[in-house]
């Protein structure tokens, strides 16, 4: 018949250090995956904004007043319209 004691006294199992070293290792497993989790988010973050949506980021975050969006968009505009 199996029995959880080992005849020393002691329950047969994972003991100690053990534990500390599952604790360990799923602890560098969460980190391995979490620090792999960013750079997936960033591949599409990988191209780059465009003129206009950085305008209109500055814009939004207070950087530029209106007036200075539209001037800079204006210019923006011209500068395409020739290139094209």
């Amino acid at each position: 018949m199996y029995s959880l004691f080992d005849g020393s006294g002691y329950m047969m199992g994972m003991h100690g250090l053990g534990w500390l070293g599952l604790l360990v290792l799923l602890v560098l497993l969460v980190g391995v995956f979490l620090s792999g989790q960013g750079r997936y988010m960033d591949r599409g973050g990988d191209r780059r904004e465009t003129p206009q949506e950085v305008l209109r980021r500055r814009l939004a975050s207070g950087d530029i007043t209106v007036a200075e969006y539209e001037e800079r968009k204006a210019l923006l505009d011209r500068d395409s319209s020739r290139s094209a």
